[in-house]
């Protein structure tokens, strides 16, 4: 299958069976022949590559096939990869609007942000039916999440209010044997704890507020599914309050639509232009507490604002208390593109700006509740 059916030619082994048809599913999308608009590819030396196109073309029949074949030879994870690849590369968006399209597909991430560029355009036989696919995939990531989230940081909440007088269940070793290092008994290998550090008990009040500050710009597509999820988990907490904010050049307050995942993605709008000044003043109105307040800013700094007033109020919230945190990217894609000179006026400051993995996310939560420093990965 890496020669092609052309290598039959030079190797008298041509492919049979499935291996024909799993090479001829790659080939109607790899294999530069024509596009959609009629353009044809090149081989090198000149000659076309017309007849290595299976030619998924426009055509909803054609495509629908394509989808059920790759879902047949490919494990699921190469299916997102290749319709991902026909989405891009030969301008199947259009096709999605079509509900016997989206029940053909494989959800996973990247296609909920193309549905959610595209649900304005959807007429209403489909938008069910993308709701039902943005739900699957918001579904599968509360199952892998959501418990280790609210495990980290409820030990995290638990351990910022630590009391001197605790009960002895309540006895958090590892602080109380750190905080007794100086009374270390040689002799008895041992340590002699004159002050106890416990975890405190006071589950039923709210500890923290937390503001997720989310840029809707088309490339942050990916951090605004996982986003929305992990907003969801931290409003399931009763010691957190969760406050979800979205913004490209305006600012939307979904707060009260953040029980649900999906109600929020399809209250976003990707795309157009983006104003983080804006969005970071209307965080920064909300805030009544500073020192019990983190707020979480998700963007790729791209600022269609005033740059130096984003950075003064940035500023102006750490110096007040707030813990500020930027994470470039949330989502396992590679390194994302950013604004290098923003983040580093950002690092500047004493918050540093990075992308972060879903899985490292509970973590850096757990950091910043904790005002301690925060497990920003290694990108060397």
């Amino acid at each position: 299958m890496v020669l092609g059916p052309d290598g039959a030619e030079s190797t008298g082994r041509p492919l049979t069976g499935r291996d024909t048809a799993m090479d001829g599913a790659l080939t109607a999308l790899y294999g530069g022949g024509k596009k959609p608009d009629g353009r044809t590819g090149k081989k090198p030396g000149g000659g076309t590559g017309a007849e290595r196109s299976g030619g998924l073309g426009a055509s909803a029949p054609a495509v629908a096939r394509w989808l059920g074949d790759i879902r047949t030879y490919f494990p699921a994870s190469v299916v997102q990869v290749m319709q991902r690849d026909a989405i891009d590369r030969l301008g199947l968006s259009g096709l999605l609007l079509e509900p016997e399209m989206l029940e053909a597909v494989e959800p996973d991430v990247h296609l909920v942000g193309t549905l959610l560029s595209l649900h304005k355009a959807m007429p209403e036989t489909t938008r069910e039916t993308a709701r039902a696919v943005v739900r699957k995939v918001v579904e599968d990531l509360e199952r892998r999440l959501a418990t280790r989230t609210r495990a980290t940081l409820t030990g995290a909440l638990d351990r910022s209010a630590a009391t001197g007088r605790p009960r002895p269940q309540d006895i958090d070793w590892g602080r109380t044997v750190r905080a007794n290092l100086k009374n270390y008994l040689p002799e008895h290998r041992t340590v002699v704890p004159e002050r106890l550090i416990g975890y405190g008990r006071s589950a039923r009040s709210v500890k923290k507020d937390v503001i997720l500050c989310i840029d809707q710009s088309g490339s942050m597509a990916a951090s605004l599914v996982h986003a929305a999820v992990f907003g969801a988990v931290l409003a399931s907490m009763r010691t957190l309050t969760t406050r979800l904010v979205v913004f490209d050049t305006a600012v939307a307050d979904l707060t009260d639509q953040v029980d649900d995942p999906v109600d929020v993605l399809f209250g976003t709008r990707l795309g157009g232009g983006t104003d983080i000044n804006r969005a970071l003043a209307y965080c920064q109105s909300r805030i009544t507490r500073p020192a019990d307040t983190v707020v979480v800013l998700i963007s790729d700094l791209y600022e269609g604002g005033i740059r130096d007033e984003m950075l003064g109020r940035a500023a102006a919230m750490t110096a007040s208390g707030v813990r500020f945190v930027t994470l470039l990217a949330l989502s396992d894609e590679g390194a994302p593109a950013y604004d290098r000179e923003h983040a580093a006026a950002l690092g500047a400051l004493g918050t540093p700006a990075f992308a972060c993995t879903p899985d490292l996310f509970p973590e850096v939560m757990a950091a910043a509740l904790e005002r301690r420093p925060l497990p920003v990965p290694d990108t060397a």
